[in-house]
């Protein structure tokens, strides 16, 4: 049976968690939906510091997105971006391996600047976002600093070392994520989760863009607060016949003891979660997913173009308030 949005339904306040590009493009969808109803809690605990600058991957991923300007080849920077300023670090002998286009660097002196004169990360996310265009409230999860720590076979590596640097390559033992005990969910994010009519976690990695997020208190006890009092908590599988369509989540579920399925990835949330969609090529795992108590949707989920985000968004959404 298709699943359809009703107008209802689009007028309803929608929270999504996200991070990089599998989050990046449903939420794109998500705002051709519900456009400035749409909040995004984004993940900073793949944030770094790189030649003095504070860059945050994830958000500005989710940013781009939004805003239309993304590198849709890479999946990182902005679309026609150029490299005059990396290309004279390399010529002064510098090794530049975390690339940033000359536009993006833009984005990462200004908030850089703007962090040091004393306003927030939500604050100066809004700002950014705002001057792109965004229509969706694009939101950090915290405004203190959270750090990805990837434990592997050759010893404790930074995310973006082990990310970029490395290209995922090292075997994955564990991570950690420092500062969570210290961060707290920001003001902004707790009122639009108190707002929303329905939660959407995102198909982004959920070892290092999900799970971060999920370790900022009280973000998961609020998702089980929404789920007991009735609100739709749906997430939407970023693993799609036994692989991530963008990233090492596959590879990461492998190196971890678990095979790569929806199935997996529903066991992972199913302490808040209410709602599952996951791909049409995945169809024989539904009962299983059902099982752990969850209802459960089938559909193409595959986003090459807007139209297909828009479709994926619009089904997330009418199952999770059919």
């Amino acid at each position: 049976m298709a699943l359809t949005l009703t107008d209802q339904q689009t007028a309803a306040s929608i929270v999504a968690l996200a991070g990089g590009v599998g989050g990046a493009r449903l939420v794109e969808g998500l705002q051709q939906l519900v456009g400035s109803r749409l909040t995004v809690i984004g993940n900073v605990a793949d944030d770094t510091e790189l030649w003095g600058l504070h860059i945050s991957p994830d958000l500005d991923t989710v940013m781009y997105t939004l805003a239309g300007i993304a590198n849709e080849e890479t999946g990182w920077g902005i679309a026609g971006d150029t490299w005059q300023s990396f290309e004279m670090l390399a010529h002064y002998g510098a090794e530049p391996w975390f690339r940033l286009g000359d536009r993006d660097l833009a984005t990462h002196l200004l908030r850089t600047a703007l962090l040091r004169s004393g306003a927030t990360l939500t604050e100066v996310t809004t700002r950014l976002a705002r001057a792109l265009g965004v229509q969706a409230h694009l939101l950090p999860v915290t405004n203190a600093p959270l750090r990805t720590i990837v434990l592997t076979d050759e010893g404790e590596l930074a995310f973006q070392e082990y990310f970029v640097h490395r290209r995922w390559q090292p075997r994955l033992l564990g991570l950690r994520v420092e500062g969570a005990d210290q961060a707290g969910l920001t003001p902004a994010a707790l009122a639009a989760l108190d707002a929303a009519a329905t939660v959407v976690l995102c198909p982004s990695n959920p070892f290092v863009s999900i799970a971060p997020l999920l370790a900022v208190e009280p973000l998961p006890a609020r998702l089980r607060v929404l789920k007991a009092a009735g609100v739709p908590v749906v997430a939407v599988s970023p693993i799609v016949g036994g692989q991530a369509l963008k990233g090492p989540a596959a590879k990461m579920f492998a190196e971890l003891g678990e095979e790569p399925t929806a199935l997996a990835v529903a066991r992972r949330y199913t302490d808040f979660l209410s709602h599952f969609l996951l791909d049409v090529r995945d169809a024989d795992q539904i009962d299983a997913v059902r099982a752990l108590g969850l209802v459960v949707g089938a559909a193409d989920t595959i986003m090459l173009d807007r139209e297909g985000r828009r479709r994926v968004a619009a089904a997330a959404l009418a199952l999770a308030r059919g």
